[in-house]
């Protein structure tokens, strides 16, 4: 089993640890309308489609990685303003600032409308798909210049300085996703966060990052600023249902089958509900958010097409 190492910062869950090798699948969604998705995940973020069937399109960077599944509900209600209890964004993360400039300038030539913040570990582009759910995309910092505060890294949200962001884009053209981009992580709306911290530091074993964020938890494996966050910038609202846009599932993969069984039994030892199958488990958090645990396999490489 791979185990995970001290990275100087952060605390480690009480019982069982998650390894450090873990990485993110792709994050399932629900949408009103497949047509009207597709078109702008392939306008705006520039995802291309790598498989498609009635009613369901897997989308992917130019190298074939798949990295969000759309399912149509016709009719599915959008996601109101104050939220629902569920996602609050998933986030792609490309491979290097450069990227994420030529992505920047992108949206400027074609008249997409984004937030933009400096984390301090990270720069991020804000956008939100036809139904409302929040994407989040952007590029890390190099982890020797995250800094810390006592055991916490250090995480803010700051304005990003665009001029300085678009100077790095060179006159190379945006081509969509490059190869290497990667679900990054995933955030969500949680009602409480002492439930959250009990379920995903507790049960699931990732280690609590940033915990003094307002109104938010960060999490993660391996030392990484945060493969997961959860706030209470929603709490009160109802938990998204089945009639809604929403995150279907998200996926996290662990090295091997081993540590999928180990999270499974924690999580069960936690008082939580596990859904097995050929393919890992599916665990659903207090709010009804679903959680697939997937061991690592190799895979043939696949080309999407436009």
């Amino acid at each position: 089993m791979v185990t995970t190492t001290d990275p100087g910062y952060g605390i480690a869950p009480p019982g069982y640890r998650l390894p450090a090798g873990i990485r993110l699948g792709p994050v399932r969604l629900q949408v009103s309308d497949l047509e009207r998705s597709l078109e702008w995940y392939q306008r705006a973020p520039g995802l291309r489609v790598l498989e498609r069937t009635t009613g369901i399109a897997t989308l992917c960077s130019r190298d074939g990685t798949a990295l969000v599944d759309l399912r149509e509900r016709r009719g599915a209600r959008p996601i109101p303003r104050r939220g629902r209890l569920g996602l609050y964004h998933f986030a792609i993360l490309l491979p290097d600032r450069a990227d994420l400039a030529r992505f920047v300038r992108h949206l400027g030539d074609i008249g997409e409308p984004a937030g933009m913040s400096d984390h301090l570990v990270s720069e991020a582009i804000y956008l939100s798909d036809p139904d409302g759910l929040g994407i989040e995309i952007y590029a890390d910092r190099p982890r020797d210049r995250w800094r810390r505060d006592g055991r916490q890294l250090a995480m803010a949200t700051e304005p990003l300085v665009l001029d300085d962001l678009l100077r790095a884009a060179g006159a190379e053209p945006w081509a969509g996703m490059p190869a290497g981009t990667v679900i990054g992580h995933v955030h969500l709306h949680v009602g409480d966060l002492v439930r959250a911290e009990a379920f995903y530091h507790g049960g699931l074993g990732l280690d609590k990052v940033v915990w003094g964020y307002p109104g938010a938890l960060f999490l993660s494996a391996g030392g990484y600023h945060h493969h997961l966050g959860v706030n209470t910038w929603a709490a009160g609202a109802e938990p998204a249902r089945e009639s809604d846009a929403r995150l279907l599932e998200w996926e996290m993969v662990l090295p091997g089958q081993g540590d999928v069984q180990a999270a499974l039994a924690s999580l069960e030892d936690s008082g939580a509900k596990v859904e097995g199958d050929a393919a890992g488990g599916v665990v659903r958090d207090p709010w009804g958010t679903a959680l697939r645990l997937s061991p690592a396999r190799p895979t043939p490489p696949r080309t999407g097409r436009t």
